[in-house]
Parts: C-alpha cells; sequence; structure tokens
C-alpha cells in the first residue's frame, strides 16, 4: 500500500480532503488514461457517468451478492463485505478457491454502514457496490466518499435477476459482453432442459423468507428468486400488488406482512421456505406453529424448503437452483 493511503487510513476522522488526494493518484488523466497507462471505460449509472480502469486489478465489492460475478469471469477482487453484517464472514462455496486463489479478503460492516477506513485500506483501483437492500442503501448513503477512495460503480436496485446484474457489471462495467453472453446461453439451455425434466404444481406459487419464526417476509412477485423460477413454469400470487404493504426497505426485493394477517395474506396454493441469512431455519421449524399452521399451503402440505442461497441467487446459484428443483418435482411418468 502506498505512504499516501495509510496516511489516508491514519487521519480518516480528521476529514475527507486526504481522501480525495489518495483517489487522485489512480483517477484517469485528462487524456482519458489511467496514471499506468491503461485505458479507461465510461460507465452509465444512476448516479451519473462513472470513469472506471478498463482492467482493474484491485476491485472492492461491497455487496456479497455481487462478488460472484466478478469470480466467475476472473477479475480480481481484492475484498468484499460478507453475507451478514457484524460477521467475520464465509466464502460462498461456489466461488471459495478463487476468493482463497487471490487472497480476497473480507470488509467489515454493519447495520450503520460500511467500515471506510478498511476500505481504503484495500487500496482498490474499483469499487463496485449496490445492489438489493442495505448493500444498495448503505452505498448510496456513503457514495461521495466512495467516490474519493476509488472509482466506484453503484449495481442499481432495479435490476433484481442475476441476469440484470451480471450484464451490467460484465457489458457495461468491465466491456465483456461476449463472455456474458456465454454465461447467459447456458443457462437458458439449462432452464429448457430442467422445464420439460420436472411437473410444476398446479396453482400458484409465493416465497416466504425469515431470519427467525417471528420475522416474516414475502418475496415480491417478479423480483429476485421470484423471477428465477418463473422461467421453468411456475407463477407467482401477486401479493404485494394486491396488499398495501411498503417494501421492507425502498428497492427492496420483500415486504413484510405482520404474523397476525400472515395466514390471510399469504394465499397462495403452494409456498417455498428460505432462510434469510439463516441458513438453519426451514418448513420443520414452523409446521404446527402459529400463525403458519393457518396458512391454506402448510395446511395443505404444500411447503418446500429451498436453500438460503437461492434468496438473491447470482449465475451460480442460478445454476444450482436448476439442479435443487429438478430433483424436487420430478415430471409424472
Amino acid at each position: 500500500m502506498s505512504l499516501l493511503r495509510r496516511t489516508c487510513a491514519l487521519f480518516l476522522g480528521a476529514g475527507l480532503l486526504l481522501i480525495s488526494a489518495c483517489a487522485g493518484t489512480s483517477n484517469a488523466s485528462d487524456d482519458g488514461t489511467s496514471a499506468s497507462g491503461a485505458e479507461t471505460r465510461a460507465v452509465e449509472t444512476e448516479q451519473g457517468e462513472v470513469e472506471v480502469p478498463a482492467d482493474p486489478q484491485r476491485v472492492v465489492v461491497l455487496n456479497y451478492a455481487l462478488a460472484g460475478y466478478l469470480f466467475d469471469l476472473d477479475v480480481p477482487v481484492v475484498a468484499t463485505t460478507p453475507e451478514v453484517t457484524d460477521s467475520d464472514g464465509e466464502f460462498s462455496r461456489f466461488w471459495s478457491e478463487k476468493a482463497k486463489a487471490q487472497g480476497t479478503e473480507f470488509l467489515p460492516w454493519s447495520n450503520d454502514g460500511f467500515d471506510l477506513e478498511s476500505i481504503i485500506a484495500a487500496d482498490p483501483d474499483l469499487i463496485i457496490a449496490g445492489g438489493i437492500g442495505f448493500p444498495l442503501k448503505h452505498a448510496t448513503d456513503a457514495y461521495d466518499r466512495l467516490q474519493e477512495v476509488a472509482p466506484t460503480v453503484l449495481v442499481s436496485g432495479d435490476k433484481q435477476t442475476w441476469q440484470d446484474q451480471f450484464s451490467f457489471i460484465a457489458s457495461d462495467v468491465l466491456g465483456r459482453k461476449d463472455a456474458y453472453e456465454r454465461f447467459e446461453s447456458a443457462y437458458d439451455d439449462r432452464v429448457a432442459e430442467v422445464k420439460d425434466n420436472i411437473t410444476v404444481p398446479e396453482g400458484e406459487i409465493s416465497i416466504l423468507t425469515l431470519d427467525s419464526k417471528d420475522t416474516p417476509y414475502i418475496l415480491i412477485e417478479d423480483k429476485s428468486l421470484s423471477a428465477a423460477l418463473e422461467p421453468l413454469g411456475f407463477r407467482t400470487a401477486p401479493l404485494f400488488e394486491e396488499n398495501d404493504i411498503e417494501p421492507y426497505i425502498a428497492g427492496g426485493d420483500m415486504f413484510g406482512p405482520s404474523l397476525e394477517v400472515l395466514p390471510d395474506i399469504l394465499r397462495s396454493e403452494t409456498v417455498f421456505v428460505v432462510g434469510f441469512n439463516n441458513a438453519s431455519i426451514g418448513v420443520d421449524d414452523l409446521k404446527g406453529e402459529a400463525p403458519y399452521d393457518r396458512v391454506p399451503a402448510f395446511q395443505s402440505g404444500q411447503v418446500y424448503d429451498l436453500p438460503s442461497w437461492s434468496m438473491r441467487g447470482d449465475y451460480d446459484e442460478a445454476m444450482a437452483l436448476l439442479d435443487t428443483v429438478e430433483d424436487m418435482f420430478p415430471a409424472t411418468q
């Protein structure tokens, strides 16, 4: 790490002027090249145009759910945030090997925001942040400060599917559209194969996600995991559209009905249960428990567990989800 960046970290509490000086050492020059002579690329974002290095070598990803796309593309990720706030973090089984080979580290973060000093210490030449939920909120709140550390691109909260997120990062940010299209083609082929191999339950589905029995959320139709299941023939009940309940956070992919009204709102014939930052919670924890015992799908037995990593799945998780669904709903003979 350069002396200037170490100085920035030491004097963070004194203000952001030194951070600005740090960023200046890696920003693009007037002729559109970086200090090392590498070309840059202009990326259009909701925050405006951002000039990023064409071949970044020290990427910091401030959303665990977005890191997999960088590893899929073999882009060097020096650091990312853990999946859960205030935790040591654990690499995803889908990209653990690459993260260890690259020496990727975890950066602390909390419900209050990111740790700016640790981001500076990572010495990034590009920051990728945003996505869905808290990571987007924190990145939006800290955007101006992050830009002073390194060029920062926020993935819009409107990009709710892995295709939208991966396409933006690969094509717009990294200029690797052809690589993304190969991933997309492989996924589409697998979707067609699985769709032919399964029998989809009749009626509509909903996805119930929880971090505990007392905090139920329902995923909004046509977003994230709901959108991933629909190409297979599942139809998501429009529960968000039907009920006057705000998303749990602006731009979020779920809403939180109270326990008292949950049985009336969660009316779909089939319900999938997914742990929200909690891999251990599932159908067996809810069966026979109030108010879940009054939810129609629980009463009929049409409830199924999905792995917690499918909640906001990236490309690798979306592919693995196809395997899970294929095993869960085999075609009738």
